[in-house]
């Protein structure tokens, strides 16, 4: 990998900020304001003069505004190096600001104005300018085809003849540029893996991508049969085109039918829920829900935090943008009416640090959820304290990180919460930018302070060493789960550092590369994890930023779904898809269930949402600059092989939803009984899975058993009776399992017409 090519993905990254007041698309209608509460209008308030601030103040946030800026000072230019310096960065700002065109003209200008005075360039600034160039025509190549004439097949790697360009300028020049670069350096990684790209949206990949250079298909191939997951989210209306965020999904009305939140997080990036009508078709009800101006969450969790019943939403705010990302997250209670009210100040919640990861988890066992929010701090003069929030119990909170021993001055990009131990006790995991990685062990009720009697704190211990849990150094997602379906918890974390593009495809080519892979932790059984990210076939550059797990067949065995990327525009990779064989080792996927969005991937759920008995699959897709905007998919799951059970637990000395509970489903099948192990929770650090759990049973021929281990208490109980195929409440306590009645629904999937004349790569 080139070192030019590192410093093009090093130039990119500052101007993240760019993006924060990207305006959205209205989803084929505008949204009409309802009638919020007080309190949530408040709230909107504090938004719109956080936002107006970064108007005047910030110009640096606003791409838009910062290229008619910098257009005026072109004007005002006297001399050949000031324009020339103001050109090459307004082309690049142009481009971030979703004009590759006005980019690509400006980039000329430039080139014209250097050969008139006779300006030779550096070859690092040659370079430098090609891959700008390049890079802009291969977004408009994006934007003529798979944004403005977007499929269900469109921006899905390796690309079908469906999803390539019909308008082959953007990319046909691109390969022109790449081809350039890689002439001048045959070893530059980043430009021979976007050459290959280029060429794959013109339908010409493998066959005209010249052999020194090719990246041969047999990399993609899937490393295990399974069937095509169709992308539905257009046909259903739910495609939002919009910046990254988060999404939830979960039963909000409490009708049997599962919806989709989603936020998007520039400071116009509009919440929005989507009510699923039970009967193939979602209807957008964010107006009436209240909640227009509800704004800029990069991430959202659903919990209940009052035990009422009704799912309840958290809001996280201002991720990645330093000390301009101190805006307050929002707590929005479910009132049962189908609205929302934002309660963040009356709830005790009003706090102004950045952020994108929190965790609900009950830490005390007194059957309330309290909260654990993962701040970002980036100057330790002034940090920003991640904060732990004790739940009254009377709809309040009480901060208190620094009386527990969880006061984290880090910058924190996930957070995951499990009993690890099984001493009845939740403890904490925090995944760490450019530091070790934290493990706080849940110690239970602290000593009195100052010789007074016990004061109801909690006391943590940092165990994360003596664990064996500190990397990846560069890390962000992570969730404990029970992959190997052995009754204890282990842990994953993926990294999050590449120096440009170039790292993805040597990890693909097996090619030595200094970034950051994930890290697959084994429970030891003893309060320690032994590093198995080779064995399971783990260590890879997946590069992930949001990401969930799930079972995608059935099969018992945990399965997950990485989504990728970064801000560099450059940063064209695949998502990933990993089914779990049988608790040994993890396969690539990707390329055999069509999911390998290459737009960039945020928020992830693994939800049933028409009820046939498969997790299908919600990823939220877009980047970071105002320009790089992109169509959340719904992949849908086709695979009805094996059978499955669904539990909605109810607690009544538990917290209501049951966050901690752990489930031991026991079958009966051909070879003997089979235990399969589950913890009631929302999966993943990024994204949000249903708190309605599913089971996947794989071949068993009957359920023998169920056991349900009450988080708080502790309490075990056992359920009897059981069958296959279907969904239980289960209420804590109760000797009998209600039956829910479920109905299926189905789904309309788009018809797409591919291109007869073109060659698709064929997967294995």
């Amino acid at each position: 990998m080139s070192g030019k090519a590192q410093g093009l993905a090093a130039e990119e990254k500052p101007y993240i900020l760019d993006a924060v007041c990207a305006m959205p698309d209205p989803l084929k209608a505008p949204l009409n304001p309802g009638h919020p509460a007080a309190s949530t209008l408040k709230m909107i308030e504090r938004l719109t003069e956080i936002k107006d601030r970064a108007k005047a103040n910030s110009m640096s946030f606003l791409t838009k505004r910062l290229v008619g800026q910098m257009e005026n000072e072109l004007t005002m230019a006297q001399t050949t190096k000031d324009k020339t310096q103001i050109l090459f960065t307004l082309g690049v700002k142009q481009m971030q600001a979703g004009r590759p065109d006005a980019g690509l003209n400006t980039f000329t200008a430039l080139e014209k104005i250097m050969a008139k005075e006779g300006i030779k360039l550096s070859a690092a600034t040659k370079y430098e300018l090609r891959m700008r160039k390049a890079v802009a025509f291969l977004r408009l190549g994006e934007q003529e085809n798979c944004l403005l004439q977007h499929n269900a097949e469109s921006c899905l790697f390796p690309l079908r003849p469906a999803a390539f360009h019909l308008i082959p300028r953007g990319s046909r020049a691109a390969v022109g540029l790449f081809n350039e670069a890689l002439a001048e350096n045959p070893n530059d990684l980043s430009a021979r893996w976007l050459l290959n790209l280029a060429h794959m949206t013109l339908g010409e990949y493998p066959d005209k991508v010249p052999p020194t250079f090719l990246i041969p298909p047999k990399v993609f191939e899937s490393e295990y049969d399974m069937p095509r997951f169709p992308d539905v989210s257009g046909s259903l209306g739910i495609d939002v085109d919009d910046l990254a965020g988060g999404v939830i999904t979960d039963d909000f009305d409490n009708d049997g039918f599962l919806d989709i939140v989603t936020s998007a997080w520039g400071l116009d990036g509009q919440l929005r829920y989507f009510h699923n009508d039970g009967n193939g078709q979602f209807t957008q009800r964010t107006s009436e829900a209240g909640l227009v101006g509800l704004t800029s969450g990069l991430n959202i969790i659903q919990t209940d935090y009052n035990n009422d019943g009704w799912t309840d939403i958290l809001v996280l705010r201002g991720g990645w943008l330093s000390k301009a990302g101190r805006i307050p997250n929002s707590l929005l209670r479910n009132n049962g009416d189908g609205t929302f009210t934002d309660v963040t100040e009356e709830a005790g919640l009003l706090s102004y640090r950045p952020t994108q990861t929190a965790s609900w988890f009950d830490y005390d066992g007194d059957g309330w959820l309290d909260l654990f929010v993962g701040n970002e701090t980036t100057d330790p003069k002034d940090p920003d304290y991640s904060e732990l929030y004790h739940n009254n119990r009377d709809g309040t909170f009480t901060e208190c990180a620094k009386l527990c021993g969880v006061q984290v001055a880090k910058f924190v990009k996930g957070v995951t919460t499990a009993d690890y131990d099984n001493d009845g006790r939740p403890d904490l995991y925090l995944s760490l930018r450019n530091d070790l990685n934290l493990l706080f062990h849940n110690d239970g009720p602290a000593p009195g302070v100052d010789g007074a009697a016990n004061t109801g704190a909690w006391k943590f211990t940092e165990v994360a060493a003596k664990a064996g849990v500190t990397e990846p150094k560069y890390s962000f997602p992570t969730w404990f789960f029970d992959y190997d379906n052995d009754g204890w918890e282990d842990l994953f974390c993926s990294g999050y550092l590449t120096g440009d593009v170039g790292d993805i495809a040597a990890d693909y080519l097996g090619l030595p590369t200094t970034a950051a892979k994930a890290k697959m932790y084994r429970n030891n059984r003893d309060g320690t994890f032994t590093d198995v990210s080779a064995e399971t076939h783990m260590d890879r550059v997946c590069h992930t930023m949001g990401s969930n797990f799930g079972d995608l067949d059935n099969d018992g065995w945990l399965d997950f779904y990485l989504g990728t990327g970064d801000p560099d525009f450059t940063t064209l990779i695949p998502n990933r898809m990993f089914h779990n064989g049988e608790g040994k080792v993890f396969q690539d996927v990707t390329t055999a269930t069509g999911t390998g969005h290459i737009q960039k991937g945020h928020g992830v759920a693994f939800a049933d949402l028409d009820n046939d008995g498969d997790q299908d699959i919600y990823a939220v897709m877009g980047g970071a600059f105002s320009g790089d905007t992109a169509r959340n998919a719904l992949f849908l799951n086709p695979i009805n092989t094996n059978h499955w059970v669904k539990l909605k637990l109810v607690g009544v000395k538990a917290n209501k939803p049951a966050i901690g509970a752990r489930l031991k489903v026991t079958v009966q099948n051909a070879s003997g009984t089979r235990d399969i192990y589950k913890t009631v929770n929302s999966g993943g650090s990024f994204g949000a899975n249903p708190l309605r759990q599913q089971l996947g049973l794989g071949q068993a021929r009957a359920i023998t058993g169920l056991e349900i281990r009450w988080p708080g208490s502790g309490t075990l109980q056992v359920v009897q009776g059981l069958e296959m195929d279907h969904a239980y409440e289960i209420t804590e306590g109760s000797d009998k399992a209600r039956l829910l009645e479920l109905k299926r629904i189905e789904f309309k999937q788009e018809k797409v017409a591919g291109r007869t004349d073109l060659k698709p790569l064929s997967a294995k």
